[in-house]
């Protein structure tokens, strides 16, 4: 379950303005790490090319527990608004 610092980063990742899509992508790749674990799904195919980009990045974050996953994510959130 996730933690209430956790709950709290992702609400507060929503408010979030002007993020680049690099940004976007890392953030979407950890929560979905640290909610589900690593990738369970197949790959999107070339008709989806934003599935696939955010697929790639978070197949990437394969073998992270959900855990780290969770602290790399609050981190991240919270660097973004520094």
């Amino acid at each position: 379950m996730p933690s209430d610092a956790f709950e709290a980063a992702a609400t507060k990742a929503k408010t979030l303005k002007d993020a680049t899509n690099d940004q976007l992508l890392e953030l979407y790749a950890l929560y979905k790490q640290a909610t589900i674990g690593d990738c369970n799904t197949s790959r999107p195919g070339m008709f989806d090319p934003k599935g696939g980009y955010k697929w790639d990045s978070w197949n990437k974050k394969k073998g992270i527990s959900q855990a780290e996953a969770e602290k790399q994510y609050i981190a991240y959130v919270d660097s973004l608004f520094a």
